[in-house]
């Protein structure tokens, strides 16, 4: 099975790596002593904390396999390393302008540190498709679910680059 690249920053690998020792160096360790002196308390069918530790331990590893997966995956890429900054690539902010003159800020992350509320959006989501490549100047159409909406780049910075391209 062949899985496309986790693109990530080092800050999301560190993230995801961060999440992963807590969970297995930390919270299920401390689970399973939980779950063993329940266990030792007796009947097992009506013991709330033996229920809920092994329904709790269930996710936990559920969730330590999904980040084992995602960091083998991961292609982590160095945003301050892009050799062409004057273009939109992985992990570029960029400021984007739309017909009505709003502005919006967004910054191309990988999928596991994507957040659009703070302005990260997913490298592969359809804004950042839109847009991949584009120079300050570069009007792009997004194909969205509420229909085109084209946006005007004005502005494409990258981490560690003390001036902004525009």
């Amino acid at each position: 099975m062949s899985e496309r690249p986790n693109f990530i920053t080092p800050a999301g690998f560190r993230a995801l790596r961060e999440e992963y020792e807590a969970l297995f160096a930390g919270e299920r360790p401390k689970l399973l002593e939980t779950i063993a002196w329940a266990a030792a308390n007796g009947d097992r069918s009506e013991n709330a904390d033996y229920q809920y530790g092994r329904r709790r331990l269930r996710e936990i590893d559920r969730r330590i396999n999904f980040l084992a997966r995602r960091m083998k995956a991961a292609k982590v890429t160095d945003p301050a390393a892009q050799p062409d900054k004057d273009r939109v690539w992985f992990g570029a902010t960029v400021t984007l302008a739309d017909v009505d003159d709003n502005e919006r800020v967004v910054t191309l992350v990988g999928e596991d540190e994507a957040d659009a509320g703070a302005g990260r959006i997913s490298f592969e989501s359809p804004l950042a498709r839109a847009i991949r490549g584009a120079a300050v100047g570069d009007t792009r159409t997004v194909r969205l679910p509420a229909g085109a909406k084209d946006y005007e780049v004005m502005a494409i910075a990258y981490p560690g680059l003390s001036r902004r391209l525009s």
